[in-house]
């Protein structure tokens, strides 16, 4: 048995088990593409309160790739949520990989995300414990569970967005030899997604504006919605005197946001700016890419980058900004920073799978010149940032509670009559 150390040192792959704590509790296996902590990035963000849901009423068996180096401080937080953990690191083959199986007339995403000894070790857990349940968190993940051993169990894939529209949308509003790809892999994961049905027990996204998509081109088999929450203990308004900024969060060298970003501070800041002089727009997040530092020379924007903690920079700021023009499923930004009790200014893409009123729980800006008008009244007008803001924090306690999202996908499971038989459960431990 490797410990945490070891990882970094050798493989990258661990496999850290604890004694079982209650015998007539079920067996998960989930398998994640990435390793899901810390909680820098929304598909991190669910799998991870996925994981922490399912640790309550069920031993989880968690298998999942790595694609950068996992700390220790995510392999103890991870190992307490675990029955069973192996992290398995992509290594420097993974684009070889990905370019191979393209060629093959398969999907890029199914070669970047294979990986031989995360399929061997989930075999090798199936010859020592019967699964009651398998999920897994992509359709790139979908093959691990198609084992023979796993034949018989039911199978449960989320999606989470329909992957084949966001790569089809890359190829609307690419150019170039980028747009060949990007339309090819949307074409061929189409037809992975298409074939799901035919033998999981179900497939789940995280809205139903999503699921509506996928059922447009694939009409058979369980669809449902589980929809992301967000920690309203660790999201909660914060005292703080406001600044004139707006705020925007999210990964910078995921390319919607570096879009969203790059498009905001070129089109749309610089007349807020005119405006108020003294204003900031900050920017955060992880990884900044080239094109998103370059914009930390325009007037009033700083690019902040990677931070502990993103709170207090929603707190400071008089308004966050959500200008996404590419968007998939469901943003967690908005919901954070509505969990905040901040003012938000999103896009219509950005607000699409909630069920918010514009202009009751948040603004919604189409055209340059409506996210110029409203931006500038929420920097002037503290009283409607105020009521928009605690709108917005009543919205999430009434939607978007994890628990109450996450219990369809445990009944999907059949985790609702093993609950009835615990009336224990893991302590939990708190992510911030």
């Amino acid at each position: 048995m490797l410990e945490p150390t070891q990882v970094q040192k050798a493989l990258g792959e661990v496999d850290l088990r604890l004694p079982s704590l209650q015998t007539e509790r079920p067996h998960i296996l989930y398998v994640v593409h990435r390793l899901p902590y810390p909680l820098d990035k929304g598909d991190r963000i669910r799998a991870f309160h996925l994981l922490r849901y399912l640790s309550r009423h069920a031993h989880v068996h968690l298998a999942c790739l790595a694609d950068e180096p996992a700390s220790e401080e995510s392999l103890a937080v991870l190992r307490h949520y675990c029955y069973r953990l192996t992290v398995v690191a992509l290594g420097r083959t993974r684009w070889l990989r990905a370019m191979g199986s393209l060629i093959r007339g398969r999907t890029v995403s199914e070669g970047a995300f294979h990986s031989p000894r995360l399929a061997a070790a989930i075999r090798e857990w199936t010859m020592s414990t019967r699964f009651n349940a398998t999920l897994a968190s992509s359709s790139a993940m979908a093959s691990y569970l198609r084992t023979p051993e796993l034949k018989s169990v039911p199978a449960i894939l989320d999606l989470v967005d329909v992957d084949s529209q966001k790569w089809l949308d890359y190829a609307e509003a690419g150019a170039g030899w980028r747009t060949w790809i990007y339309r090819t892999e949307g074409h061929r994961l189409r037809n992975l997604e298409q074939r799901l049905p035919s033998w999981a027990h179900a497939v789940t996204l995280v809205s139903e504006p999503e699921a509506d998509i996928y059922r447009r081109f694939c009409d058979s088999g369980r669809v449902h919605a589980i929809l992301n929450g967000v920690d309203l203990d660790y999201f909660q308004p914060m005292p703080s005197q406001e600044e004139p900024a707006c705020v925007f969060v999210g990964a910078l060298d995921y390319r919607p946001n570096v879009d969203a970003v790059r498009w905001f501070s070129e089109t749309v800041w610089p007349s807020v700016h005119r405006r108020f002089p003294g204003s900031k727009l900050w920017l955060v997040g992880r990884r900044p890419t080239a094109a998103v530092r370059e914009l930390g020379s325009q007037a009033g924007v700083e690019v902040i980058g990677q931070v502990p903690d993103v709170r207090p920079w929603m707190a400071r700021a008089a308004a966050v900004v959500a200008p996404l023009r590419i968007a998939r499923g469901l943003q967690n930004k908005v919901l954070e920073a509505l969990a905040m009790g901040k003012a938000v200014v999103a896009s219509p893409s950005a607000l699409a799978a909630l069920r918010v009123r514009p202009g009751e729980h948040c603004l919604r800006a189409s055209s340059p010149a409506q996210w110029i008008k409203l931006t500038t009244l929420l920097l002037r007008n503290e009283e409607h940032r105020s009521r928009l803001g605690s709108a917005g924090r009543r919205y999430v306690e009434e939607h978007h509670d994890w628990d109450c999202c996450l219990e369809p996908l445990g009944e999907l499971l059949g985790l609702a009559k093993a609950t009835a038989r615990s009336a224990t459960s893991l302590e939990v431990l708190d992510p911030a």
